[in-house]
């Protein structure tokens, strides 16, 4: 019983001793710091780096072999995208270049096309283009001179013709221009007509007398000069000098005995002087006013020009 005792005894110090220094322990435990956030955060940034470190081969390896491409995030943009995307901005770039520094003068002819066909003509595609804008209307001017701003050369539209109480014995012929004519316009067109005068005052507008105008000249026509020298003759009796006012010129004329086939050899060469050289809208035939005519004004400082027969 004793003996019992005694074992006992010797476990219950054991069990003592041993939650004795368990408590010691968790005292020495529960005085130590905790570990503030800052420490909890570098370590938690070091195991992700060491994670992704360890990742990356693996997903090159797959991307490189082609077996696994959806781990691989692209730029998100197409190939396509990418080259509209540049035209955009390049369009953007020549827009905002185009407002800032377009020249003032290249402005003016732009807003002038809007109301002028001729020089819409002129300037065709060009337009938008200040350079190429320059290169053609320096063209014009070397091929019309200083008075490139007039219609052109030529027209590629038929002139309008009417009559008016045409009196072939007393009447005015009006031509009307797409501007207002430059001297070598005016020494132009009143050649024309002073030669159409000349032949017409040496009896050539004479229908009585049109031997070979039905006569095939591949059997070697015959042409009868006694006839000819025996037909009443036919001429122009009078014609003033062609004047000008602004856009608007005038004849008049007496066509005495010619026949009416002279307006036909008028009318060719008007619609070969318009086509080729300076351009007209319309011709009238009779008529006491055209236009803004204005009768005794000869100032040349408005626009009044002529052309001496």
């Amino acid at each position: 019983m004793a003996a019992m005792k005694g074992y006992f005894c010797s476990k219950n110090e054991t069990l003592y001793s041993h939650n004795h220094l368990l408590l010691r322990n968790l005292s020495v435990v529960a005085k130590k710091p905790f570990p503030s956030s800052s420490i909890l955060n570098k370590t938690k940034s070091a195991s992700l780096r060491i994670r992704s470190a360890a990742a990356e081969p693996e997903q090159a390896n797959s991307s490189g072999n082609g077996t696994s491409t959806s781990q691989v995030k692209g730029s998100g943009t197409t190939a396509r995208g990418r080259r509209l995307l540049k035209i955009r901005e390049e369009k953007r770039k020549r827009e905002f270049e185009r407002l800032n520094n377009y020249p003032a003068w290249a402005k003016v002819l732009e807003n002038a096309c809007k109301d002028d066909e001729e020089l819409r003509a002129v300037l065709g595609d060009s337009i938008g283009d200040p350079e190429l804008m320059k290169k053609r209307v320096e063209e014009r001017v070397r091929k019309k001179g200083r008075d490139f701003h007039k219609q052109k050369t030529g027209s590629v539209l038929a002139f309008k013709v009417s009559f008016r109480d045409f009196n072939p014995l007393d009447s005015y012929i009006w031509f009307e221009l797409y501007g207002s004519p430059s001297d070598r316009e005016v020494n132009l067109i009143g050649s024309v007509i002073q030669s159409w005068y000349v032949m017409g005052r040496l009896g050539a507008f004479n229908s009585s007398n049109l031997q070979l105008a039905n006569v095939s000249m591949d059997f070697d026509p015959l042409y009868d000069a006694d006839k000819g020298f025996k037909v009443m003759p036919s001429s122009f009796h009078d014609i003033s000098d062609v004047e000008f006012q602004d856009n608007w010129g005038r004849i008049w004329v007496d066509l005495g005995t010619a026949d009416f086939f002279s307006i036909d050899v008028f009318l060719n060469c008007m619609t070969v002087l318009s086509a080729e050289y300076l351009g007209i809208q319309q011709i009238v035939f009779g008529g006491r006013s055209m236009g803004d005519w204005e009768e005794g004004m000869t100032n040349p400082e408005y626009g009044y020009k002529y052309f001496k027969i």
